[in-house]
C-alpha cells in the first residue's frame, strides 16, 4: 500500500475530515484542470502516481492502456454504460431485468429526495463517479442530514476533469437510491470480471475492505493466481468458487461483447447474482502492481 493509501486510510477514520479533504483535492483539480490540456494532464498523472513515464506511442502495459483509451477510444455507449442508472436499460435488454437491484428514486436534487418515504436500509449513490456512496443499514434522525451534507457537495464534481476518463465528460451528475444488499457473511464480496473482446480473463474479489482491504485473484476457472495489484493478497483466505460462478461469466460475456476491454462487476447474494457496474478506466489507470510482468500480461489482453 503506497503512501497517498495509507494517508486514505487514516482520513477514513474520520469521515468528515476524509470528506471534506476529499472535496478539497476534487475541487483543487477541477481548477488545475481547466488550464492543463488532457494529453499533458494524463502523462503529468502517470509520472506523480506510478513514477515513471508513459508510453502512448506504442503502450503495452494495462496501465498505459488506459490512459490510451481515455485519449483516443470513443465509443458513444460509454456515455450511458458508466452511468449507473442508465447501464440499468444495457443490462436489462442484454441479460435480464432479474439481474438489477430494485431502485426507489432518481434524483437531480438532493432536494427532490423524499426521505420520509424512503426504507429502513437503502444504498444511495452518485451515477457517475467511485466511492460516493451513502449505504444507511438503519435510518435515524441523522440519516437526512448526513446525505445532505455529502451529495451537496459530491453532485459539483466534474468526474471528467479529474481523470479525463472521456466517457465521463459531459455526463451529468445525479443521484440514485436502490435496494439494500444483504450479504449472508457481514463481508459484502464483489467480484470484478475483466474482459477482452467480450472474453472473460481474470476475476479479482475485494473483500475486508473497511478493515483491511484484500484482494485476490483468480482464473475464471477459480484457480488462485498469486499477484498483487494495489493490496495484499491471502491465498489463504475462506473464498469458495461461488456456485453460480459459470452464470456470473456468461452474464459477463454478454455484456461485455462489442468492447475491447471492460471490467464487469456483480455482488453474489446467497444464489441471487447482483449487477454491480462496467468499469472502462479501472483504476483509472493508476493501479500498483507488484510484478511488472504480470501488469504486461494483462496488456496483451487488450488489443487496441
Amino acid at each position: 500500500m503506497g503512501l497517498r493509501d495509507r494517508i486514505i486510510t487514516v482520513l477514513n477514520k474520520n469521515e468528515i475530515v476524509f470528506i471534506n479533504a476529499k472535496q478539497m483535492r476534487m475541487k483543487f483539480l477541477m481548477v488545475v484542470g481547466k488550464i492543463i490540456p488532457d494529453k499533458t494532464y494524463i502523462k503529468m498523472q502517470y509520472r506523480i502516481r506510478l513514477g515513471k513515464k508513459l508510453d502512448l506511442e506504442t503502450p503495452v502495459l494495462f496501465n498505459e492502456k488506459i490512459q490510451f483509451a481515455k485519449l483516443y477510444y470513443r465509443d458513444e455507449r460509454l456515455k450511458k454504460l458508466v452511468d449507473k442508472y442508465e447501464v440499468r436499460f444495457y443490462v436489462r435488454e442484454k441479460i435480464g431485468e432479474k439481474y438489477l437491484t430494485k431502485i426507489y428514486g432518481v434524483y437531480d436534487k438532493v432536494d427532490e429526495i423524499p426521505f420520509e418515504q424512503l426504507p429502513d436500509k437503502f444504498a444511495m449513490k452518485l451515477t457517475n463517479g467511485s466511492s460516493y456512496n451513502y449505504i444507511c443499514s438503519k435510518k435515524n434522525k441523522d440519516t437526512k442530514q448526513e446525505i445532505e451534507y455529502r451529495f451537496k457537495k459530491w453532485l459539483t464534481v466534474d468526474f471528467y476533469m479529474l481523470g479525463r476518463e472521456w466517457a465521463y465528460k459531459d455526463v451529468k451528475n445525479r443521484i440514485i437510491c436502490e435496494e439494500y444488499l444483504n450479504a449472508e457473511e457481514d463481508d459484502l464480496k464483489d467480484y470484478k470480471i475483466f474482459c477482452f473482446d467480450g472474453v472473460p480473463k481474470l476475476i479479482q474479489v475485494d473483500y475486508s475492505r473497511f478493515v483491511n482491504h484484500k484482494r485476490n485473484l483468480y482464473t475464471p476457472e477459480w484457480e488462485f493466481i498469486d499477484e498483487e495489484v494495489e493490496y495484499d493478497n491471502d491465498p489463504n483466505a475462506d473464498i469458495k468458487k461461488p456456485d453460480n460462478l459459470e452464470e456470473m461469466l456468461i452474464c459477463a460475456h454478454k455484456l461485455s461483447e462489442g468492447f475491447p476491454q471492460v471490467r464487469v462487476d456483480f455482488y453474489n447474494i446467497g444464489s441471487r447474482l447482483v449487477f454491480g457496474e462496467m468499469t472502462f478506466y479501472h483504476g483509472a489507470g493508476y493501479l500498483h502492481f507488484k510484478n511488472p510482468e504480470f501488469e504486461e500480461k494483462m496488456g496483451n489482453y487488450w488489443k487496441l
